[in-house]
């Protein structure tokens, strides 16, 4: 009893000083607590979703679910083959032209009205701070710091690896003119030494005037935060983009909820929608939609054309990798908007809703 007690306090001390590391981020202090606890949406020392909900659906349990995650095997988790892509060029691209590329999972490049724009970038090739966790499919991961040229602004939906990856930001520090975020995650940035005045933190519905008629819109999401044991100290968004001649609405990670309808609603109809489906489950889905409801989710936000993320890179769900896709695909089969699925690096043009693309994933082992 004495040898495991022991044990047990080696490993705590470990994980303790382990959680040193910078990658862990910072908690928000000072001022900038101050200034979230006055937050309507921060109540009893975190921040909350608009309506509260359990994160493990009901039936499910928190052990069950780690019970099946370590000793359960899921079929066709992630690719054997390699991914297929385009390594586009994007100092090559004109300045001018209003393009998209996905990166992989949520990572997204955007050239708007003459501004440079990424969202969640994640190149380190992981999707965890420890050194065994979660690594990227074989070629999803053809980016790097190096190929982004400089941006005007840098967008995060929310603090969890997969969307905030510290190696990324760091590498991309001398390139970003302004970071967009959620209340409280301006104190990684500010600790991975970023300026104080690069950082916009803003609560849900708020905005940020880019230019003359281009203003991006902070709105809510159903998620969580938090890169240690302590959760719930920075705020998750969505974002809507507004441009003198576009809007595009980037969902963040979520489950359902009356939100969307309340965007569509606020906005009306939005010409490009960045959806997250992928990395879903029936025990979680109170924090990320399902396929059905990733559907729902853009007729609601009335989307003419839709663009499906968070999927194709990391295996964070049970799902088979490449289930988003297909799903989405055969969901979307008779809908009223337009399913634009690119390969990881292919170009979409914004203003050409007419171009096809191929459901390459259909050809990967």
């Amino acid at each position: 009893m004495f040898i495991f007690l022991v044990l047990i306090l080696l490993l705590a001390a470990a994980t303790v000083v382990y959680m040193q590391q910078p990658q862990f981020g910072k908690l928000p202090a000072g001022a900038r607590l101050a200034l979230i606890e006055k937050s309507p949406h921060f109540k009893d020392g975190k921040f909350r979703n608009q309506v509260e909900k359990p994160t493990i659906t009901e039936g499910y349990s928190i052990a069950g679910e780690l019970y099946k995650t370590l000793f359960k095997t899921y079929p066709n988790r992630m690719p054997v083959d390699s991914l297929p892509s385009v390594k586009t060029d994007l100092h090559a691209l004109p300045p001018d032209s209003n393009f998209l590329i996905w990166m992989g999972h949520s990572t997204v490049y955007m050239q708007l009205h003459g501004k440079r724009i990424l969202v969640d970038p994640s190149f380190s090739g992981k999707a965890s701070p420890l050194p065994w966790g979660v690594k990227a499919y074989k070629g999803s991961n053809i980016f790097s710091a190096d190929d982004i040229p400089q941006l005007d602004y840098l967008i995060i939906s929310h603090d969890h690896y997969d969307h905030l990856d510290y190696e990324a930001v760091i590498a991309l520090r001398s390139k970003v003119k302004h970071v967009i975020c959620g209340l409280g995650v301006g104190a990684h940035f500010e600790y991975w030494g970023y300026d104080t005045a690069q950082i916009i933190e803003k609560d849900w519905y708020e905005k940020v005037e880019v230019d003359k008629g281009f203003t991006i819109f902070t709105e809510s999401s159903h998620h969580a935060s938090g890169r240690g044991f302590v959760q719930g100290k920075s705020l998750w968004m969505s974002y809507l983009i507004q441009t003198p001649d576009m809007k595009i609405y980037i969902s963040g990670d979520g489950g359902y909820g009356e939100r969307f309808k309340e965007i569509g609603k606020k906005y009306g109809a939005i010409d490009w929608a960045i959806m997250e489906d992928g990395q879903y489950d029936k025990a979680w889905q109170s924090v990320h939609n399902l396929p059905e409801e990733v559907i729902q989710a853009t007729l609601e936000v009335k989307a003419k054309n839709m663009i499906p993320v968070h999927h194709s890179k990391f295996t964070l769900g049970k799902h088979p990798w490449n289930e988003p896709l297909k799903r989405i695909k055969e969901l979307s089969a008779s809908q009223p908007y337009n399913l634009v699925t690119p390969l990881i690096g292919q170009p979409v043009a914004l203003e050409d809703s007419t171009a096809t693309y191929s459901s390459w994933w259909e050809n990967v082992k």
